[in-house]
């Protein structure tokens, strides 16, 4: 599958929505969007103390 950079950002978001996390931030970087491709990166942004907890708690889930 090959997505574009937005769809692949909006597929995260939701992912993340599903778990309760919201990444204010969240984006496509928009130095490396220029260039496309799959050197395209996401700029995951910044998040507060709570929303880092709970996302590593989730990843933590989805490993076990």
């Amino acid at each position: 599958m090959t997505d574009t950079s937005d769809e692949a950002v909006e597929r995260l978001r939701a992912a993340l929505r599903g778990a309760g996390i919201v990444l204010p931030s969240l984006r496509v970087d928009p130095v490396t969007e220029v260039y496309g491709g799959r050197d395209t990166l996401v700029d995951l942004g910044s998040c507060n103390l709570d929303v880092a907890s709970r996302l590593a708690a989730a990843l933590r889930e989805r490993g076990e």
